[in-house]
């Protein structure tokens, strides 16, 4: 799962005893080398969807890490783009291996240092680092700092079979995480389970969001046919007329 590149086991120890803000900025310098970056093709079936949706004009990611989302945006938004993290390391990691056109901004995704500025947001992998109660907050942030007309646009993969060795690798993750938590402070919030297409669809929509869905068939269907992969394009309503 690792690159040879990528952190030891002491070091993902440490990460883990730590904040999720430095726990990631200590990870930052390996992180590429994680198998929690999100992969290229990934990052290629969300950026075809994109083209059909788009153009766009001001694109942020957001939560974006070392940036792998950014060449996402470049190639939809016809306009300057930007990401923001609390994360100074993975920040610095991402200004060193990115263009200059680039604004990497360090703030909260529940209180985003933006008015409302852009057409198309997009986020890779980074709800499970907000607890069920903090959600309502990170989609509104979403939805005040979009333009009308502006999406909101990221990828939710499945549910693994409960049945599966993935469901119960994933389930077992999460309940060392609880127990973690429970016992040690400051707390690391990583989640796998429990948000899902039902939750994200709800919680949007209750935000002020246009929900739709859009197969994303280059990552693979399971064996009832059906996708393996969606992505979430949420929709703030273009301002009504007075």
């Amino acid at each position: 799962m690792f690159e040879p590149q990528g952190p030891t086991l002491r070091e993902l120890t440490v990460q883990a005893l730590s904040s999720v803000e430095h726990g990631y900025d200590l990870l930052a310098p390996k992180f590429d080398h994680t198998p929690f970056r999100t992969p290229g093709h990934v990052l290629d079936a969300v950026t075809r969807a994109l083209h059909a949706l788009g153009p766009f004009e001001r694109g942020l990611d957001l939560c974006c890490g070392t940036g792998a989302g950014i060449d996402v945006l470049r190639e939809v938004c016809h306009g300057r783009v930007a990401g923001v993290d609390f994360s100074a390391g993975m920040l610095d990691r991402a200004r060193r291996q990115a263009p200059d056109e680039v604004d990497w901004v360090r703030g909260d995704a529940l209180a985003l240092p933006f008015g409302e500025a852009f057409d198309l947001l997009v986020s890779f992998g980074a709800f499970g680092h907000f607890l069920p109660r903090e959600r309502p907050a990170l989609f509104a942030e979403a939805y005040r700092v979009l333009r009308p007309g502006g999406r909101f646009v990221f990828p939710i993969g499945a549910p693994p079979p409960v049945r599966s060795r993935a469901y119960w690798m994933l389930l077992g993750f999460d309940s060392v995480m609880r127990v973690r938590n429970a016992v040690w402070r400051p707390p690391f919030v990583m989640y796998y389970l429990g948000f899902g297409l039902p939750e994200a669809s709800a919680e949007l929509t209750r935000a002020g969001f246009e929900v739709t869905l859009r197969d994303l068939p280059e990552l693979g269907r399971r064996p009832d046919g059906s996708p393996r992969a969606r992505a979430v394009v949420a929709t703030k309503p273009q301002a009504q007329e007075s």
